[in-house]
């Protein structure tokens, strides 16, 4: 399953997320959701031992002054790559 996360961390719900997750799913991080992928932030611990892997869209991350800040546990992308996650993913869902 794709999740797209379009929402600050702090305007989402992680609780719930939390208890959806499989492993091998894929969280791409979008628009205020990148807020995520920042380094240190509280719910990225929690969100490696789930064993999905976490994404991020570059022009999103580069839009907020975030280049440097992203954790190195999260795969940076472009659009080409969405792409490729979508198509991968018969299942998706936004939050």
């Amino acid at each position: 399953m794709l999740y797209t996360v379009g929402r600050s961390p702090y305007q989402c719900d992680f609780n719930a997320i939390f208890k959806l997750l499989a492993r091998g799913d894929d969280i791409l991080f979008i628009q205020d959701g990148v807020l995520a992928g920042i380094e240190g932030n509280c719910y990225l611990p929690t969100l490696i031992s789930c064993g999905v892997t976490l994404y991020a869209l570059k022009e999103d991350i580069e839009a907020r002054g975030l280049n440097e800040q992203i954790s190195d546990k999260v795969q940076v992308i472009d659009y080409t790559d969405f792409v490729n996650l979508t198509v991968k993913h018969h299942q998706q869902f936004a939050w």
